[in-house]
């Protein structure tokens, strides 16, 4: 059975999924085709490549926000994007730097308050999606999903899930990272999905609704029934977006199974730590 594991040894987010995938052989080209499926794509560009972090050579992957998109959004990353649209060696330090100074690509989309029109309603959601014409695969990934940090959304905040309109479910990120990453997972030809215990990380974050502890309370609320590894780098390092693809798509979490592994991918996180790379690593192989 072709099976994909999840090795989060730093964390799990969606823009860390997507270039572990990438890295181990993914077409981004064709995903970006797919998602035009969206209708969405002016909104936003992808841009990825290879950058080194900690002395692995790993892909990072960006939305970059157009114009189209909402300005304040846009703004909020402009400082992390600024060296992001180039795919070659020469800005892996630049890229590592900058990305270290801007808190991470999606720690700021998932933490930002957005009450303007970049942000999409959990229904809005999911009738784009099902209109999409995306193949039943990639269609039923992304909403399982999107559908469970919804209902993490809305039991924190006391709403029903068709009520639920944040900026976790909502930001054109977010919907490019979980769709995206179930484009890639359905064109590697993945039957199954294990994944290590999640570190979450420690310290605190700043949110719209003030300073929270790490793991804020939409990740560990998505991390229910989930096993959490302990962590004592003060940083977060499960996104909600990230928390959500393993919660979903796993369907056991432990040590890497016995598989002959068949591709390796690392894809680059948005922090630089002192003692490992901020990366994640996906191994796929065949199981028995």
């Amino acid at each position: 059975m072709r099976t994909l594991y999840f090795d989060c040894f730093s964390g799990i987010s969606g823009d860390m999924v997507i270039g572990a995938l990438i890295d181990a052989g993914a077409d981004p080209v064709q995903m970006e085709e797919e998602l035009k499926k969206l209708n969405m794509d002016e909104e936003y560009n992808l841009s990825w490549g290879k950058v080194v972090k900690n002395g692995i050579t790993s892909t990072k992957f960006d939305v970059i926000l157009t114009s189209k998109s909402d300005q304040t959004h846009e703004h909020s990353h402009s400082h992390e994007h600024e060296h992001s649209d180039g795919h070659s060696h020469s800005h892996e330090h630049e890229h590592s730097h900058g990305h270290e100074q801007s808190l991470g690509h999606e720690h700021n989309h998932s933490h930002v308050p957005h009450t303007h029109h970049g942000s999409r309603t959990y229904k809005q959601i999911v009738e784009a999606i099902n209109e999409a014409n995306f193949n039943e695969s990639v269609a039923n990934m992304s909403l399982a999903i999107f559908k469970k940090i919804g209902e993490a959304e809305g039991h924190i905040h006391g709403l029903p899930l068709e009520k639920v309109h944040f900026h976790e479910v909502g930001a054109v990120d977010s919907i490019i990272d979980i769709i995206g990453a179930a484009i890639l997972i359905d064109q590697l030809g993945i039957e199954s999905v294990q994944s290590s215990a999640i570190p979450t990380g420690s310290g605190h974050i700043h949110i719209d609704h003030g300073i929270y502890p790490v793991p804020a309370p939409a990740t560990l609320e998505i991390l229910k029934g989930v096993p959490i590894a302990s962590n004592d780098i003060r940083s977060e390092l499960a996104t909600p977006t990230g928390a959500a693809i393993a919660a979903v798509l796993a369907g056991n979490f432990g040590s890497l199974p016995s598989m002959t592994v068949e591709s390796i991918g690392y894809g680059a996180g948005s922090k630089t730590f002192e003692n490992h790379p901020n990366v994640l690593r996906v191994i796929i192989g065949e199981t028995q």
